[in-house]
């Protein structure tokens, strides 16, 4: 696998580490949960071929360290550090987006804000749970995981996690592939700053609505994986926001992580959706 190119960009409050491959038109892959830039190492080399693909880590992630304390995150900040980079990577023509996870809920509010800036975004299983009927035992999962993390530490915490998303206790994590090996001691390393920061902020999102339904109209889809149906809080936001909003819904390989999963099969139906 080619080595990528690497540099940094300072942004308020911190420094960001990215990494970009290929040429051609800007993808910015924005990673979620406690990953990083690796996270997308399995697909990056395929989408490469046709694109000039950039990840990064986000702020007090792995290489991106934070000038400051450590407090709760805001997606407005981090949507702030995405739109700085496609400024730097691409200054004259508007990029395509991709953001998995927490990473779509930074994906949303970015194209809600910046739609001019933004070709195509592909927001894939963005937990936003306010936007379902019922978000109530959602946020209380969230903030029991937040507090488990606090008492017991990260592995009950993300064991009560994985159940209340639908895991069966005690149900081994997906192995992840070798491209990717190389983030999981970082990915481990991030999980109580996710846990304790990201996780509760970033769930209780309200997307703008108004906003992403001005947008939306042949630069949006929606997406979840299919292995993620029986999961309400992964695949419903993405169903519900893609009918409330006019824009596309489409189903991708796996599940909450296919991006890691099936990254060849991932890849292709992303470059499909891209045009």
């Amino acid at each position: 696998m080619p080595t990528p190119t690497t540099g940094t960009l300072e942004v308020p409050g911190a420094t960001l580490h990215y990494e970009t491959r290929g040429s051609g038109p800007l993808l910015l892959l924005i990673p979620g949960g406690a990953a990083d830039a690796g996270l997308y190492a399995g697909m990056a080399d395929g989408l490469a071929a046709h694109r000039t693909v950039a990840s990064y880590d986000p702020r007090g992630f792995s290489r991106s360290p934070l000038r400051g304390p450590l407090t709760d995150q805001r997606v407005d900040v981090w949507s702030d550090d995405a739109h700085r980079l496609i400024e730097l990577l691409s200054p004259d023509e508007p990029a395509s987006v991709l953001g998995c996870s927490s990473g779509a809920v930074v994906a949303l509010d970015l194209l809600a804000r910046h739609p001019e800036r933004l070709r195509r975004v592909v927001a894939h299983e963005p937990p936003l749970v306010e936007v379902l009927d019922d978000p109530a035992p959602h946020r209380r999962l969230f903030a029991e995981v937040r507090e488990t993390l606090r008492r017991d530490g990260v592995g009950p915490a993300m064991a009560r996690f994985s159940e209340g998303l639908g895991g069966r206790p005690g149900e081994r994590p997906t192995e992840l592939p070798p491209e990717i090996q190389e983030m999981a001691a970082r990915m481990h390393a991030n999980l109580p700053v996710f846990l304790e920061h990201v996780l509760c902020p970033f769930t209780a999102t309200v997307p703008d609505v108004a906003a992403l339904r001005h947008a939306a109209a042949g630069r949006l889809v929606l997406a979840a994986g299919r292995d993620s149906r029986e999961q309400e809080a992964l695949y419903g936001p993405a169903r519900l926001l893609a009918e409330r909003v006019g824009g596309e819904f489409a189903e991708f390989p796996g599940g909450h992580v296919g991006a890691t999963e099936q990254p060849k099969e991932f890849a292709e139906q992303l470059l499909t959706l891209l045009g």
